[in-house]
């Protein structure tokens, strides 16, 4: 049995079949839509038999839901190497321009996190409530850390903030229609965010060393957790 349809017994190797096949099945995603695409079709683009493809993922919309969270972790991953260059990133406008950037350079990403019917088919009736609550739970926590050292605008409680920040986020990736100006509207919605939810007076640089460090912890966990759930190669 060769190692093209085999259990490939070397971690890197079966890692690199893994990347191999998800990489494939976001291409053909982003071509085709959910509905056009089968295991056959990953399969046969990423040069291997469709048995193989089952040793990573037991079924079609497990293959699918995986390819949409490595793009998730792909922006996660932007914005923890932001907040390690940058401890500014951590304020909330920052980190709204940074993450935005990071979703619009990734129109899959974009299309899962505006529940696009075309792009995910079944898998917008099919949420996974584990991640979700995840996710939220992550979000919540570090919206938690920008209140308890007072870098939201007073007069509103975390919940509200939270509310506010994620119709303004998401407006903002609705609106987007991929032509020039990316930056621009980048910018945009800092300032939106700065004027509206965040604290106007500039923190010391100890704080937001602090609550970055405090972030890429959080997301750290998050980038385990998601992997070890969806097989996601490291």
């Amino acid at each position: 049995m060769t190692t093209s349809t085999g259990r490939l017994r070397d971690p890197q190797q079966r890692a690199e079949r893994a990347a191999r096949i998800l990489d494939t099945a976001a291409d053909l995603l982003l071509r085709h839509g959910y509905r056009k695409v089968s295991i056959d079709d990953v399969a046969a683009g990423a040069g291997i038999g469709k048995g193989t493809v089952y040793l990573h993922w037991k079924t079609r919309e497990q293959l699918f839901s995986a390819v949409f969270a490595r793009e998730v972790l792909a922006a996660t991953g932007e914005l923890r190497d932001a907040l390690a260059r940058d401890p500014s990133t951590c304020l909330l406008h920052r980190f709204a321009r940074t993450y935005f950037l990071a979703v619009i350079d990734r129109p899959l990403l974009r299309g899962f996190l505006l529940t696009d019917p075309d792009l995910l088919g079944k898998l917008t009736s099919a949420p996974d409530t584990a991640r979700d609550e995840r996710h939220a739970g992550v979000a919540l926590g570090y919206f938690e850390l920008l209140a308890r050292h007072g870098l939201l605008r007073e007069g509103m409680s975390v919940e509200e903030v939270g509310y506010a920040y994620q119709a303004t986020f998401e407006g903002f990736l609705r609106a987007e229609d991929g032509a020039d100006g990316r930056e621009s509207r980048a910018d945009l919605l800092a300032c939106v965010v700065e004027r509206s939810l965040v604290r106007q007076e500039r923190p010391e640089e100890s704080v937001m060393g602090e609550v970055a460090s405090a972030t890429v912890a959080l997301l750290d966990g998050l980038v385990d957790a998601d992997r070890e759930e969806f097989g996601i190669p490291a």
